[in-house]
């Protein structure tokens, strides 16, 4: 009796990756429908189905796809299908004729996860080296402002309480805005920069949150910088009153 009942568990994997055939499969789902703990494992080996097949979606590197070809050449094939039908066999038969077949599943489904790890693994890859190769960037152009021989410096105070600080350089031709203590702005509306060119205010980029921009434009005429709170994805003329108009150090 404890051997049957641990063969019908076994049963479960086969059962969830569709590999009874229906004299099996039938007998299963009756074994199922009494036993909660068999339930529970075959909806555990359904949820893993699906994450290996998403991870599939992923495009999988051209390397892959023969590294994967030569790996079937080693994997266990099915004997072949008997014309003759068999007669029904009992569970306990069933997981050992079954288990040539859960090993030839369980090697596709590893070899379908392994390739679309690779194929994240990449993406994420390319994805972080980018974003590694802009912040790099973006701390050499505010170096090369604070730098600057001719760099100066200038230092205010927002109307919403926050502490400004603007570095600029004739030399470079460049401004770098500093904030402490801006509060989060409310929902779906960003902080903006501006350059005031003789009255006429030009866009000058975003600063999200406390910390150190490069101001974008041409600062070499610009008198002022100011800061506003525009709608997410910024303005192209300031549309509320500024919570600073400072003047760029001469």
């Amino acid at each position: 009796m404890n051997q049957h009942r641990s063969d019908s568990h076994a049963l479960t994997a086969a059962y969830a990756l569709n590999a009874l055939d229906s004299g099996e499969r039938e007998p299963f789902t009756d074994h199922i429908a009494r036993c909660e703990e068999c339930r529970l494992e075959v909806a555990g080996f359904q949820a893993t189905a699906a994450r290996l097949a998403a991870a599939v979606a992923q495009p999988p590197p051209a390397a892959m796809k023969q590294r994967t070809l030569a790996a079937v050449e080693g994997v266990r094939q099915l004997p072949p299908r008997r014309s003759t039908p068999l007669s029904p066999a009992p569970l306990g038969g069933a997981l050992r004729r079954k288990a040539g077949l859960f090993a030839v599943a369980a090697s596709v489904a590893a070899a379908a996860l392994f390739a679309g790890l690779a194929a994240w693994q990449n993406q994420e890859s390319r994805h972080y080296e980018q974003q590694a190769r802009q912040v790099e960037q973006r701390l050499d152009d505010v170096s090369t402002v604070l730098a600057a021989p001719d760099a100066r410096t200038a230092h205010g105070r927002t109307s919403n309480g926050a502490a400004a600080t603007v570095v600029s350089s004739a030399m470079r031709n460049k401004a770098v805005f500093t904030a402490g203590g801006l509060p989060a702005p409310v929902a779906g509306t960003t902080y903006q920069l501006w350059l005031d060119h003789d009255g006429t205010m030009s866009p000058a980029g975003f600063i999200h949150r406390d910390g150190t921009v490069l101001v974008e434009g041409d600062t070499a005429d610009a008198g002022a910088i100011g800061l506003t709170l525009e709608p997410a994805g910024g303005s192209p003329r300031p549309t509320t009153t500024p919570l600073l108009l400072m003047d760029l150090p001469a």
